[in-house]
């Protein structure tokens, strides 16, 4: 049995992110081996997660995998851990229609309790009514405890915890409104741990004393023990063989987003993962038979990318398979925001006021190095970039298309969950070959 909570919130901006980091911070240092895991499909959280822990931070999202691996991949990534800590996103209930992929969706499917962190910011007896009203809409979801969160006085602590003693669900915490508890962030949230690490690891440990000082580790311990047996097996990428290819990997400040299990899944599909960081490095990973250049935030670091000529050149020149995403597709671009990038796709990309952020269920219309014309993929799109793509879009999906595929290229805005779609490692090691 694995002991595991999930931290939701009645809305965004509640501190889910500061409960759940600073709790794991928090019981990693009381000695206890914790994995850690975000519900919905978010990058930059997990960068926290895994820097308070220890250990990757994984996500579970019902939509990129499908219901039926959410507790499978939970069981993979939390083996031989001592607790589980399961962070949610947005509000407990909110997501797609009838609550799909919302946190108490996953909360549900790894049959987890839930401790909702709630902003007591102007609120006093009010804070009872809404946990009464949290408790009571799904009977499927179990809200095991509160945890106060921005709790003026000890005034203001007293009418909250007495509004609440007649609840049914216990206060396991109280943080108070502590200024410059704050963790760095900017125009998509939280800033990668790869780009501040040490603004970050210092986040971290002050997270970790702040849960610490104001919530029940002991309580919340027990709670996550009430979790029972899960009937699932654990996710397994396959075993990994003696590799045939290696798979260079963008990494380094400007490209943060990937999902741990498409390292794992390559690794078993044959191929040897070796990372790069096109800021630093002036030569692409020796032998690499493919590239993998992932999302992140390569328009904060446009000078850089753009001096780095050597790179850019052998990237040009490369002869086998590529894969971009997001940040990946503005790198292969010819401009980015007027700066020169790599030009393996004719196309200008800026910066735009506008945030595009969605699942999309999607249609692929072209064989490309993952994938084959007619198949569905499910992915997400998160970025604040716009780029007019050449060619006929790769992906389409009601109301919308994206992506770019010419020889042995493959770029597009789509994130992809590889556990979701796993015969793409296969694919794109078969190509590096």
């Amino acid at each position: 049995m694995v002991a595991r909570l999930v931290i939701a919130a009645p809305s965004s901006g509640a501190g889910k992110t500061t409960v759940a980091t600073g709790l794991m911070a928090a019981l990693v240092k009381a000695g206890l081996s914790v994995s850690p895991h975000k519900a919905g499909p978010d990058y930059i959280d997990p960068g926290y997660h895994a820097l308070a822990t220890g250990r990757p931070g994984r996500n579970l999202d019902p939509f990129l995998t499908g219901e039926d691996l959410v507790a499978p991949l939970f069981l993979h990534g939390a083996a031989d851990a001592d607790i589980a800590v399961v962070e949610g996103v947005m509000g407990l209930f909110d997501g797609l229609p009838d609550g799909y992929a919302s946190t108490a969706h996953v909360a549900r499917l790894i049959d987890a309790p839930v401790v909702l962190v709630v902003d007591a910011t102007g609120q006093g007896q009010s804070v009872a009514a809404l946990v009464h009203g949290f408790a009571g809409f799904d009977t499927r979801v179990r809200i095991g405890g509160v945890i106060l969160n921005r709790v003026g006085s000890d005034r203001h602590e007293e009418v909250c915890r007495a509004a609440l003693d007649h609840s049914g669900v216990p206060v396991l915490g109280v943080i108070r409104r502590t200024p410059g508890i704050e963790t760095p962030s900017r125009h998509l949230g939280l800033i990668p741990v790869a780009e501040r690490r040490r603004e970050a690891v210092e986040a971290v440990e002050r997270l970790g004393d702040l849960v610490t000082e104001g919530c029940d580790l002991h309580a919340l311990v027990r709670l996550a023990h009430t979790a029972p047996e899960l009937p699932a097996d654990p996710w397994s990428p396959g075993e990994s063989s003696t590799p045939s290819t290696t798979v260079a990997v963008a990494g380094g400040p400007a490209f943060t987003f990937g999902y741990a299990e498409q390292a794992e899944l390559l690794r078993a599909a044959g191929a040897e993962v070796v990372p790069f960081d096109p800021l630093r490095d002036e030569r692409l990973p020796e032998g690499a038979g493919g590239l993998i250049l992932p999302g992140g935030f390569p328009e904060m670091h446009v000078h850089e990318l753009a001096a780095n000529d050597r790179l850019k050149g052998e990237i040009a020149a490369f002869g086998g398979p590529i894969l971009a995403e997001c940040g990946g597709l503005l790198y292969l671009a010819r401009e980015l925001d007027g700066h020169p990038m790599v030009g393996r796709i004719d196309a200008e990309a800026e910066m735009s006021p506008k945030l595009t952020l969605g699942y999309r269920d999607a249609v692929v219309t072209r064989d490309t190095v993952i994938g084959r014309a007619g198949e569905r993929v499910r992915g997400h799109e998160f970025h604040r970039t716009v780029t007019e793509l050449p060619g006929e879009r790769v992906y389409r999906w009601r109301g919308g298309a994206d992506g770019y595929a010419a020889g042995r290229i493959l770029a597009s805005y789509l994130h992809l969950h590889w556990a979701g779609t796993p015969e793409a490692a296969t694919r794109f090691v078969k190509e590096c070959r």
